[in-house]
């Protein structure tokens, strides 16, 4: 964890001013208990599927129909297997992934992690508050998209500048209900046949011309960068030591699990609204017209609950961009500074300058994409360097997770290295295809 000793201990958590530090909580033991402390991992779903995620599986279920179901939830279980190696290795090392990255990889992983979160951080933060302020703007027209993406970008900034992370939570648990009740309850109103929902789930089948999209589907669920904040939200709420191991994998497996299900219900409603009607989706847009549709068959409140959960779904998403990925520039800043113990602490500290001086970064500058089109050399490089991350991540934690002198009992097992060598052959492909699409498209 952040700011860790080598002995893999903690003297406070992230959120308190040195000194002050809590006891560390023991895991419940009960099922009961176990769904009372959910959170973290409801943060990491809700946070995970925004707009992209919904467009790739609408567009796919659109074109492609319930047989690509499987290709959501195996995107889910392997972002599940990602996540989980990133709080293992926390849980066992006290460290969290990016210090274990500095520590044993050096120079070049500080390089390319510095480029690729400057990056990643101005592009999504663009994107993030465009797909709020469409939402805002379909939901009340009255000030145009653009005014809505400043406007919620600004929002963001507060929200995070003076709520702590109790609050963040409860606000992310709200909006996911919010999206559960819009799209599963919207997929589940659709009656989609059983008989062809559980043979597109259980079957795997790749339609002719649609490897891309599917691989898409399936790297899309779930997000990316902030698979590593959960590190973060693990020590907001003190969960700490290998004890923890069980409860956390519990806390993961419902966050992608709800995961895996947004994904699935996009593709039915693409294949039972968007398919028989021969509509197709691009961008963020392309989704409203699913709210349209389903305006005509269910009435303006019917459209108007599917409006609010593809609220809440982008909402979610620029919350949680915004509340977790400024402690991973506060952590390397304070690698960079050589900090530890109560030093580190204040370097990462939602309440420190580095953490809110990033919150900054990421509100302002993006509002200039806001403005123009996007620079052409700013979209290839981003391209170039956020395609490589996530096989990036899937083969740093095989290395990091296989050393039974750093885990212990909690290493690497088969099935673990299994699902992250296959998230590592499908995300390496993935990012060979949006660098060449890429280039081809800015010749």
């Amino acid at each position: 964890m952040a700011g860790a000793s080598r002995t893999g201990t903690r003297t406070q958590p992230l959120d308190t001013r040195p000194g002050t530090g809590a006891p560390t909580p023991q895991p419940p033991r009960s099922f009961a208990g176990l769904c009372r402390i959910l959170g973290p991992g409801l943060v990491a779903a809700a946070t995970g599927v925004g707009a992209g995620d919904l467009v790739a599986a609408t567009k796919a279920g659109a074109i492609h129909g319930l047989p690509l179901l499987w290709a959501a939830a195996l995107g889910a279980v392997l972002k599940y297997a990602l996540a989980e190696g990133v709080a293992r290795w926390q849980l066992a090392t006290g460290k969290t992934v990016l210090e274990g990255w500095v520590e044993r990889f050096g120079t070049p992983v500080r390089v390319y992690f510095l480029l690729f979160l400057m990056l990643w951080s101005v592009m999504v933060a663009a994107a993030l508050m465009s797909a709020c302020g469409l939402g805002a703007h379909a939901l009340v027209p009255q000030l145009s998209v653009r005014v809505w993406a400043v406007v919620h970008g600004v929002l963001g900034l507060v929200f995070v500048w003076f709520g702590g992370y109790g609050a963040f939570e409860r606000a992310m648990k709200i909006a996911i209900a919010a999206m559960f009740v819009a799209f599963i309850g919207a997929a589940v109103l659709q009656a989609p046949p059983l008989a062809s929902t559980l043979r597109g789930l259980l079957v795997p089948s790749v339609p002719a011309g649609g490897t891309v999209l599917v691989l898409g589907v399936m790297g899309g669920v779930g997000g990316t960068l902030t698979l590593l904040s959960y590190n973060y939200w693990l020590e907001e709420k003190r969960w700490r030591g290998a004890e923890w191991a069980g409860a956390v994998r519990f806390d993961l497996s419902v966050g992608y699990l709800l995961t895996g299900l947004f994904g699935v219900a996009a593709i039915v409603l693409g294949s039972t609204v968007l398919q028989p009607r021969g509509i197709t989706i691009s961008g963020s847009s392309g989704v409203l017209d699913m709210a349209t549709v389903l305006g005509d068959r269910f009435g303006r409140a019917g459209e108007i609950v599917f409006l609010v959960g593809f609220y809440a779904a982008v909402g979610t998403s620029l919350l949680g961009v915004w509340q977790g990925v400024p402690y991973l520039f506060g952590n390397y800043v304070g690698l960079l500074r050589g900090k530890s113990g109560e030093a580190m602490e204040r370097c990462v500290s939602s309440r420190g300058a580095f953490y809110r001086g990033y919150v900054l970064y990421m509100t302002f500058p993006p509002m200039l994409l806001l403005l123009l089109d996007r620079p052409v050399w700013l979209v290839v490089a981003y391209a170039a360097v956020g395609a490589l991350f996530m096989p990036f991540l899937a083969a740093t934690l095989l290395a990091l997770n296989n050393r039974r002198s750093d885990l212990g009992r909690l290493k690497n097992g088969l099935i673990a290295n299994a699902t992250l060598l296959l998230a590592l052959a499908l995300f390496a492909y993935l990012a060979v295809q949006e660098i060449v699409t890429q280039v081809v498209e800015r010749r």
